[in-house]
């Protein structure tokens, strides 16, 4: 049986690590020593909104810290935070065997191209996971939100398809991965505004301002997409380039006409609000720092966005979340200075 390694045991590694070893695939996983304890006392229970649940016994997890421990797979998922990321590329150009594939299922844009240019001759694949995953508890992953998994597509994934089918996921292949990352880093921008708010997604986006902040973010992004030559892919009902109009209606419009953009579990915040609270570093510089420098390559500017970065590093600093109102931080967002 080809073995898949989850390189990154966080809550999307355990997620997708978890309904993998669930649906009977061989797995390994590779992370921190505190979430191996976590393991080995609680296992995985893995749980998603529409109800269903899966349950992996500690005694069937296989877990190391130790990167050799990859050394044989023959599929490694990385799920490193975008900062780790040239660590686990200098990590794993030690270790990996020349036939595995590594799909890098992170945030941001440029994460794949760091571990390519580390595993000169492998394959390395661009993935993106548009779903939320909610840490509920010691081995508890919940996901939040809807969406599958989505991977560039190579023959390389053919032994694997079956897996990732009996764990029940749809794994989306494409040609091409860059439009489709553009456009999940588009609904992205809304986790600096969720992480600045301190509240759950669903009551963050039922306010208009909080809405208002992240249009501001977006309608920034999509200027600069279209001078860059970037279309965003379809991933909802609507094009990109009508989500912020949509976000700036009123409460009780909006309420009506994007249900699915408000079906997430009521707990459920950020991937940004859950680094502030537990006093990690943040990815802000891979979400919307991707704005400022897409701006910066074209010789512009993007204020909401380095706005929205420099909020969140002091909130980083000061230790924790910020909780901003909706109206306070669309004044600060809105004073900032007009693009150049």
């Amino acid at each position: 049986m080809a073995r898949i390694c989850i390189y990154g045991a966080g809550s999307i590694g355990c997620y997708l690590g978890g309904r993998l070893a669930a649906g009977g695939a061989e797995i390994g996983f590779i992370g921190r020593p505190g979430i191996g304890e976590e393991l080995r006392a609680h296992g995985l229970t893995l749980t998603h909104y529409d109800g269903g649940s899966w349950r992996v016994a500690p005694d069937a997890i296989a877990f190391s810290t130790d990167p050799n421990a990859a050394a044989t797979a023959d599929l490694i998922l990385v799920t490193v935070k975008s900062g780790a990321t040239a660590q686990a590329a200098a990590e794993l150009a030690a270790v990996v065997s020349p036939g595995a594939a590594v799909i890098s299922f992170q945030n941001g844009i440029g994460n794949a191209d760091t571990l390519r240019a580390a595993l000169p001759g492998r394959t390395v694949l661009t993935g993106m996971v548009p779903f939320n995953v909610v840490r509920r508890g010691p081995g508890a992953f919940h996901q939040g939100s809807e969406g599958e998994p989505e991977v560039e597509e190579a023959k390389a994934l053919a032994p694997f398809l079956a897996d990732f089918a009996r764990a029940g996921f749809a794994l989306r292949r494409h040609r091409d991965m860059l439009p489709v990352q553009w456009a999940k880093l588009l609904f992205n921008l809304n986790n600096a505004v969720n992480a600045l708010s301190g509240l759950p997604l669903q009551q963050e986006l039922a306010q208009r301002d909080y809405r208002h902040c992240l249009a501001l973010a977006q309608a920034e992004a999509l200027v600069l997409l279209s001078q860059a030559g970037i279309a965003p892919a379809k991933l909802t009902p609507l094009p990109a380039r009508w989500i912020p109009a949509l976000l700036r209606l009123p409460d009780a419009l909006f309420t009506r006409l994007a249900r699915k953009m408000l079906a997430i579990d009521p707990l459920a915040r950020s991937s940004m609000a859950d680094d502030l609270a537990a006093g990690r570093p943040t990815e802000v510089d891979w979400i919307n720092g991707e704005i400022v420098r897409l701006a910066q390559r074209l010789g512009r500017r993007a204020p909401a966005n380095e706005r929205l970065v420099a909020l969140v590093h002091a909130a980083e600093a000061s230790g924790g979340r910020q909780n901003w109102s909706g109206e306070a931080l669309l004044a600060e967002l809105s004073a900032s200075p007009k693009r150049s």
